[in-house]
């Protein structure tokens, strides 16, 4: 390794033993947060996907703090060090909705910044279209605002969709039972790296699409993965798969689902969700600007799903400056 790259990781880990850790009673459940910044500073929750963690807003945390906000970065009931819902094979996205709102109250917060990653731009669209009085602008990355409405992009895609996959109870466990923890991410965090779908054949499994010999992303070291995998050993991966595969058909009655808080999207331009069905069509179509009218829309080129992870420099530039633009 070059010594000006161990000179920037040596002080990435001094930034990183600044963030604190601290366990949050909530609707029953004992949550993990990891925290930097002020605790009268203006808040910012950041909310993980899958197969990410709190740790995969490690960039964006200390670069917010540095900008004058709290960072707060809760793991989800069932993921990484929080406690595991009594059922897991009936969480919904509903209850990460629930779990955020109580999050905020526990910590006496009135008004916060969301940011949200993946499948957590689905809980931060639900959270504002029913708590809008306690957002105060929101990021997602990955994935746009969405209504609360069953997706529809599987039906077009073949059988061995990856979603589709991990919907049907007990394959995605028969299929990530063969494997350690740390491979199951290291699988995903490959497949998911690249453009193109993931779709296997008839007779394939989802974590045959990557090849042991499949090197990790440049921008993810072995230290990130064992971190991952070290979490995901302790969690499993049930409710993972419930929330969000298994919960994605959730039907809300909200008449209009619009909200005027300010919002911005970042996305990869070789994100592999650009790539379903319909969805480049609603981001650069504007499509969901019918929903977030005040949303500003950037494009990383050369960004993959992980644009967080694989560009933080450029994503804590377009963050810090969304947050104090609006705050």
């Amino acid at each position: 390794m070059e010594p000006e790259v161990v000179a920037l990781y040596s002080n990435q880990i001094r930034k990183m033993e600044k963030i604190e850790h601290k366990y949050v009673q909530v609707n029953g459940l004992k949550l993990h947060l990891a925290e930097i910044g002020g605790e009268s500073s203006p808040a910012v929750v950041f909310l993980h996907g899958f197969p990410e963690i709190w740790y995969s807003w490690r960039h964006q945390m200390i670069a917010v703090a540095a900008a004058g906000f709290r960072a707060i970065a809760p793991d989800y009931r069932g993921y990484g060090l929080s406690d595991p819902p009594p059922q897991p094979e009936k969480a919904t996205l509903l209850d990460l909705v629930a779990d955020l709102l109580a999050l905020l109250d526990a910590l006496a917060l009135p008004k916060v910044f969301l940011i949200g990653k993946d499948f957590a731009a689905f809980v931060v669209s639900i959270f504002t279209l029913l708590h809008k009085d306690r957002v105060l602008g929101f990021v997602t990355m990955g994935v746009p605002f969405m209504p609360p409405n069953p997706p529809t992009f599987h039906h077009h895609l073949p059988e061995g969709f990856y979603i589709s996959r991990w919907k049907e109870a007990g394959r995605a466990e028969a299929d990530f039972g063969r494997l350690d923890a740390k491979s199951v991410v290291r699988n995903v965090y490959i497949m998911f790296s690249k453009s193109e779908l993931p779709i296997a054949h008839e007779n394939q499994e989802i974590m045959d699409l990557v090849q042991p010999s499949d090197p990790l992303p440049y921008w993810f070291t072995e230290e990130d993965l064992a971190t991952y995998a070290a979490l995901y050993e302790n969690s499993g991966f049930q409710t993972a798969l419930q929330v969000p595969y298994r919960s994605m058909d959730l039907v809300l009655d909200i008449k209009d689902p619009k909200v005027e808080v300010p919002a911005l999207l970042i996305m990869g331009e070789k994100d592999y969700v650009l790539n379903f069905p319909g969805m480049e069509d609603y981001i650069r179509g504007g499509t969901v600007k019918t929903f977030v009218p005040n949303l500003e829309i950037v494009f990383v080129p050369d960004g993959s799903h992980f644009v967080q992870e694989q560009t933080p420099d450029e994503v804590n530039n377009l963050v810090v400056n969304f947050l104090k633009t609006h705050n």
